[in-house]
């Protein structure tokens, strides 16, 4: 169960009237907050933020809030959602190509916002598994710390990312296919196109980049992708 002592933001376009009286109601430590696609959030920055962003909005597009989300210091580390309205595999690669962490189908209601936030809190809170630190060449992950380090300098990771890379380096020198590591990571409940993956690989590998750090990653003609064991 989370913890109830800490309050959580959720900024929301353009939520239902009800919806924050409803979320309180399951979750007292869930504070509904409007996402106004024009100002942009206002925040003191002293809770922790998840964003939820629909797809259609008479100011903007859903995408274009998504990049300005990203683009702002308060909001760049948020986890962002995208709320879809028909959720076909163009709108899900358009929503992560623009920088949403995931996606789901709406319309938003109190009962599915209080379930995505129990699976959010459920992967942050699993236990690190007995190997709490991994290495290959450059490339060092404290697991506990949930934290990377390439030639002992920080790289900041994503969720996802961060977990794609840990799964690598758990099991170097071999090929994982896109929808075995849809399933290895734990997002088999969800109906995920296999392109998702490639969008993983390509943000992670960017990050990486932007650090100087080599591409880990090997892109295996119609089966996958490897990570190469390499000397520390």
């Amino acid at each position: 169960m989370p913890a109830l002592n800490e309050t959580k933001t959720l900024l929301v376009t353009a939520p239902p009237p009800a919806l924050s009286g409803d979320v309180a109601a399951l979750r007292p430590d869930l504070r509904v907050a409007p996402l106004d696609p024009l100002e942009g959030p206002a925040l003191a920055g002293e809770t922790p933020v998840w964003c939820f962003v629909d797809w259609l909005l008479p100011e903007m597009s859903g995408l274009e809030i998504v990049r300005r989300l990203r683009e702002t210091r308060s909001t760049r580390d948020s986890h962002i959602t995208m709320v879809l309205e028909d959720g076909d595999s163009e709108e899900r690669r358009r929503a992560l190509k623009a920088g949403a962490d995931d996606y789901m189908n709406g319309p938003l209601d109190a009962r599915s916002l209080v379930e995505r936030m129990a699976r959010y809190e459920a992967a942050r809170i699993a236990p690190a598994p007995p190997r709490a630190r991994l290495a290959n060449g450059d490339l060092t992950i404290d697991l506990a710390a949930h934290q990377l380090r390439y030639r002992g300098t920080p790289v900041p990771l994503r969720p996802n990312e961060f977990r794609l890379l840990a799964h690598f380096m758990e099991h170097p020198d071999q090929v994982f296919s896109r929808t075995a590591l849809i399933e290895r990571l734990g997002k088999d409940g969800e109906v995920i196109d296999e392109r998702t993956v490639d969008v993983w690989v390509g943000r992670l590998r960017r990050a990486l980049t932007a650090q100087g750090a080599p591409d880990p990653l090997r892109t295996v003609r119609a089966l996958g992708y490897v990570m190469d064991s390499r000397e520390s």
